[in-house]
């Protein structure tokens, strides 16, 4: 694996990845419970085929090698797909998007707190733009969508904080059993969701197959281009290069379903890119200087 076939797998990973947004505009009536159980049905056959594939036929010894820290990253992934899924329905694709781009910082000051991680003075100052930014986009008004929306995608961004961090605590270096594991556990997380929203999982044909075209196609194809392109790739730069999923997810809406973005949103939403790219610029700096 070359430095620019890396480059262009992450990229192409985060091409695909950026298509979420409008893919759940095309569910017509399923709600965020539905999405979320029959996404994971997609994801999971197809993640597990992947693995077996890679590993062997080992995915069973996979999941059990990823113990108490890998539980933890699941549920942390079960926040964070649950959280996605309905700020993407509630708000507008520029705010969830924008808003759950701060998972990193989330995760440093995660990481900070319960591992005793240190945190870099740039990255303190990325935070700090990064926040006032989050400011501009909801706490200065609701940046052009609903309040419980805005509030879903920054649970989304905390769950995958958790996921990252738990994930060093355990130095689990293989995330994708933990992936799975998530899955399983957002299938049986979807009917308390539902529950607690008064919805249900059944939906449609039409809006199953979009959901688990969505976690079978998107997700899981986008994880297979990440995981072999980071092979290749230091981390900090993974995290700039991924980027071009939370720059390109409003576009597509914009220029396919003329879904457009208020003022505070794109203001605040361009503080957080620029907090997150120049952060990883600074952390890929610090790579090559080590």
């Amino acid at each position: 694996m070359t430095y620019g076939k890396g480059v262009a797998l992450v990229l192409g990973a985060g091409v695909l990845w950026s298509s979420i947004g409008l893919v759940v505009r095309q569910i017509d009536e399923a709600g965020a419970a539905s999405v979320m159980f029959w996404r994971s049905a997609g994801l999971l056959p197809a993640l597990w085929a992947f693995l077996h594939w890679r590993t062997g036929g080992r995915v069973l010894a996979g999941l059990r090698a990823v113990g108490l820290p890998g539980f933890v990253g699941a549920l942390g992934l079960v926040a964070a797909y649950a959280g996605a899924i309905y700020a993407l329905q509630a708000t507008t694709v520029a705010n969830a998007v924008f808003l759950y781009s701060a998972a990193p910082f989330l995760a440093a000051l995660l990481g900070w707190a319960a591992l005793g991680e240190r945190v870099a003075a740039t990255t303190w100052v990325a935070m700090a733009l990064a926040g006032a930014g989050i400011f501009v986009m909801i706490g200065g008004g609701f940046g052009g969508g609903r309040m419980d929306g805005n509030i879903a995608a920054l649970i989304s961004a905390a769950g995958f904080a958790v996921f990252s961090v738990s994930l060093r605590w355990g130095h689990v270096e293989d995330s994708l059993p933990t992936v799975l594991l998530g899955g399983v556990l957002s299938m049986i997380a979807a009917f308390g969701l539902a529950a607690i929203l008064g919805q249900t999982v059944a939906a449609s044909a039409r809006d199953i197959g979009i959901s688990m075209a969505l976690g079978a196609v998107v997700l899981t194809a986008g994880m297979a281009l990440y995981t072999f392109g980071s092979k290749a790739l230091p981390t900090a730069e993974l995290t700039l290069i991924s980027s071009i999923e939370n720059i390109l997810a409003p576009i597509w809406v914009w220029l396919l379903l003329g879904e457009t973005a208020s003022q505070s949103t794109l203001l605040g939403g361009a503080m957080v890119l620029v907090a997150v790219m120049g952060n990883a610029v600074m952390g890929a700096r610090r790579q090559a200087m080590a």
